[in-house]
């Protein structure tokens, strides 16, 4: 059976080596690298521009970038037929393709976040391990730490005021120079479809730049919805212990923090969102002033046979009622829940529309092909391109950020400097 015969319908006139070949996994790819992207947008709003509003939650967005960054090849390697030579694209880099040059790309951005990760945290490493070092009988965990610890030192020990500083310095130039590595790991993905001249939807200049700033808007989203969840688990964990220790910061101080920074980071959110909603309306605008030869095709896909997942959904809940939900005065948590998770709805439905939105009308631009979205596998092929293969991606980096978490206190003020 050809690859996409099995989730594709065809309507009226269309080839018959035709089918809808890029499904769920091509739109998983840049929704989780402008995931990436995002992410480490906004912490470098903090290190950077020293939004100091932002420094708690900037510490939790790079850490979950770097959580985020091993996942972004993921959904490529579950889509190609010959996963294990995926990895030709790291070992041979080379600038004759896009997909080539996203070797070069990814691997310069994970030295930057792990670079930055690393100085953020040296001063923590050290400490942890000169504690492990002081003790003259260790169990089995505490040696595994001891050894984890040391390493990551990197034989770094020193944690002088002075080198402290130092270690600042760095994180603000990594963090500055990871900003235009971290738009162009996102923005290659929309070159990609704004190159393709055989399509009408993708071709266009814009493409680039609506995925930069999409991906800066679900990357925040993303970290606000994550950071909350995260607060709630805290906060839970700390009434518990608040009974046994009354010495304690009480519940509605750990609230106050929680709704301040959401508050912050929910400003930023909202501005891109209105820089990410105006580029898409005017790519919208420009195609129906042109009409070029396709536009009676492209306008039956957008006016007709897609208009609920454009208008609707993408446009309405993912991007008007978010919008009205945070300028409403007095921002509240569960008003800011709602409105994170519209704003990822809205985000990954313009990446559906893009993915399949352009596979939708056939070359021969007079027939429709649809697209059914595999949900319960009877194959290996129906796991990875169907509903399962898509929540394992989307899985996927909590279950590390988790892990991360286990080795750095990603919310512990003192042991970071």
């Amino acid at each position: 059976m050809v690859h996409g015969e099995v989730w594709t319908a065809k309507e009226l006139f269309v080839y018959p080596n035709e089918y809808i070949y890029w499904t769920i996994q091509i739109v998983m790819y840049p929704f989780m690298t402008g995931l990436v992207a995002g992410a480490f947008v906004l912490s470098s709003l903090y290190h950077v521009f020293g939004v100091k509003q932002l420094k708690e939650i900037a510490r939790f967005s790079l850490a979950f970038s770097f959580a985020l960054l091993p996942v972004a090849m993921m959904p490529l390697l579950l889509h190609l037929q010959f996963p294990f030579r995926g990895i030709e694209v790291m070992m041979t880099p080379h600038f004759t393709s896009a997909i080539a040059a996203f070797g070069i790309v990814f691997t310069t951005y994970g030295m930057i976040v792990a670079a930055e990760l690393w100085f953020v945290y040296r001063k923590f490493f050290v400490e942890t391990a000169l504690e492990l070092r002081k003790l003259t009988v260790r169990s089995f965990v505490q040696q595994v730490r001891y050894i984890l610890y040391s390493v990551l030192t990197l034989g770094a020990w020193d944690i002088s005021e002075h080198s402290l500083e130092k270690d600042e310095r760095a994180v603000k130039m990594l963090a500055g120079l990871g900003i235009p590595v971290a738009c162009f790991l996102h923005g290659y993905a929309g070159f990609i479809f704004g190159s393709v001249k055989a399509n009408a939807l993708w071709m266009t200049p814009l493409m680039p730049v609506i995925f930069i700033c999409s991906a800066v808007v679900s990357g925040i989203a993303l970290c606000i919805i994550t950071y909350i969840a995260t607060m709630e688990i805290r906060k839970a964990i700390h009434a518990w212990r608040l009974k046994n220790n009354p010495a304690l910061p009480s519940i509605e101080e750990l609230k106050s923090a929680e709704l301040q920074d959401v508050t912050m980071t929910s400003r930023y959110l909202v501005m891109f969102l209105i820089l990410a909603i105006t580029l898409e309306l005017l790519d919208l605008i420009f195609r129906g002033y042109t009409a070029v030869k396709s536009w009676d095709i492209l306008r039956s896909v957008i006016y007709d046979k897609d208009f609920f997942n454009i208008f609707v959904i993408q446009y309405g809940m993912g991007n008007l009622i978010p919008f009205i939900l945070f300028l409403m005065p007095r921002l509240t948590i569960r008003r800011a829940v709602v409105g994170t998770l519209l704003v990822l709805l809205g985000v990954f439905m313009m990446r559906w529309n893009v993915v399949i939105g352009g596979q939708a009308f056939s070359s021969s631009l007079a027939g429709f092909m649809h697209y059914h979205l595999p949900i319960w596998p009877d194959s290996l092929e129906t796991f990875k391109e169907g509903l399962f293969g898509a929540l394992l991606v989307a899985a996927t980096p909590f279950v590390l950020f988790w892990l991360l978490g286990r080795i750095i206190p990603i919310f512990s003020v003192k042991n970071t400097h």
